[in-house]
């Protein structure tokens, strides 16, 4: 090999790493996608009405009266520790050694907010138009320079904007029909370094960003047999994501010095489709039963395929589908004053064998308290506070260098992730 192919090869490679990991952190999908279903463990969305549960429906504005426009804000407070258990690297005619640093990472999963925005309108006594704007897949994680899992993550980012236009068809006063077109723009950053040959010498540096816009679709329907009860069914579609970006390496010395560049790349990958069906059913007339399933088709994340000059990589991936439940309670206090309150269970789909650092996650319990109050007749504002524990789960993964060069460094990660969340939204409906 002449000296530029085999620096392309080694680039090929240390992309393919970066997109493998990032891809799967995209695979967070964010629920925070109404304040009123925050209250509630998101535990009856498909089947409630009005424009915060266009995400959950676009069958849900089949009854709106009038206008509706909702924006809510959803604030995450984290708290997470993932923890070195032995993690190693092997430079090349070297035996294994601990890959050093700092050996806790505290609180990679960064704080962060979620906005929501929601916007509804009656255009006959058949038609409702809608939209929802919504940020579905989003997530920080960033560690010191100096921590264990530099070499397979320092900074994830991942920027998510959803634009979804919703048409809902009010059939009779017994089912409602909704159909959605999702554009969905994904921007990533990501960071980690990279070892050279002699544990004396500094570390290297890799960095990549990437962006894209790429577009899907959603179903959904609503049935109401009576007046106490309500039911409801959604499907979103898979969305394909093309992120267009450049890798740029540096720092490396000696034989590696070659490798020092700045390439174009370009990863694909899918995100997972999500069917939702939950019910809604008044007990009596002032309290409310909540109950909603959903099964996150992740095995459409099968690989990540990486594009450079180099070639074409195909990275398999071992996320799973998973089936997610939660019930909850909405309680008229007064007619200008409602409490709610929830329960749900979010299992990861990272499986036990290759979580990687830059995706901590663990099998989840939420717990929800929430509240609406009405000051005017066509106001309406929410309030919600909700816990999460992040049950521990191990980190154990490869994150190998160089993959199909003569210098080929294998590094075991090693280690342990645990977690919570506390989670303070509020927003405002408007009616006309």
């Amino acid at each position: 090999m002449t000296r530029r192919p085999r620096a392309l090869a080694a680039a090929a490679s240390i992309l393919t790493l970066a997109f493998a990991t990032s891809a799967g952190a995209a695979g967070f999908y964010i629920q925070e996608q109404s304040v009123r279903g925050l209250g509630r463990a998101y535990s009856g969305e498909a089947a409630d009405t009005g424009a915060q549960s266009i995400w959950w429906n676009p069958a849900a504005i089949g009854e709106v009266e009038g206008v509706e426009i909702y924006g809510g804000l959803n604030g995450v407070f984290s708290g997470s520790e993932v923890d070195d258990q032995g993690s190693t690297i092997q430079r090349p005619g070297q035996p294994a050694a601990p890959v050093g640093g700092a050996g806790a990472a505290h609180n990679p999963l960064e704080t962060g907010a979620v906005p929501n925005f929601d916007a509804a309108w009656r255009v006959s006594r058949t038609f409702a138009v809608g939209l929802a704007v919504s940020a579905p897949f989003d997530f920080t994680t960033k560690y010191a320079g100096d921590s264990f899992t530099r070499y397979q993550a320092i900074t994830s980012k991942l920027q998510d904007f959803d634009l979804q236009p919703t048409l809902a068809i009010h059939v009779n006063r017994y089912l409602d029909l909704g159909v959605g077109f999702d554009a969905q723009y994904a921007k990533a950053t990501l960071s980690q370094d990279l070892p050279n040959l002699s544990p004396l010498l500094p570390d290297g540096f890799e960095s990549l960003k990437g962006d894209g816009w790429n577009y899907g679709w959603n179903i959904g329907a609503q049935i109401h047999p009576t007046s106490a009860l309500s039911l409801g069914a959604s499907y979103r579609s898979s969305i394909g994501h093309t992120l267009n970006g450049t890798v740029a390496v540096s720092g490396l010395l000696g034989p590696l010095a070659a490798e020092n560049s700045t390439l174009a790349g370009t990863a694909n990958f899918a995100t997972p489709w999500i069917v939702v069906v939950g019910g809604r059913y008044r007990i009596v007339p002032r309290l409310t039963l909540d109950a909603q399933v959903q099964r996150v088709g992740w095995s459409e994340f099968k690989a990540i395929d990486v594009t450079t000059l180099a070639g074409v990589t195909a990275i398999p991936q071992n996320y799973h589908d998973t089936t997610t439940g939660a019930v909850g309670l909405d309680y008229d206090v007064i007619h200008t004053w409602t409490m709610r309150a929830g329960v749900a269970y979010d299992p990861t789909p990272t499986p036990d064998d290759g979580r990687s650092a830059r995706v901590p996650d663990g099998n989840r319990w939420m717990f929800s308290l929430g509240t609406t109050v009405r000051p005017a007749r066509n106001i309406e504002v929410d309030g919600a506070l909700s816990y999460v524990h992040l049950q521990r789960s191990p980190l154990d993964s490869d994150a190998t260098a160089y993959a199909g060069t003569p210098v080929v460094t294998p590094i075991s990660y090693e280690g342990e992730v645990s977690g919570h969340a506390v989670i303070v939204s509020s927003g405002v409906t408007f009616k006309f």
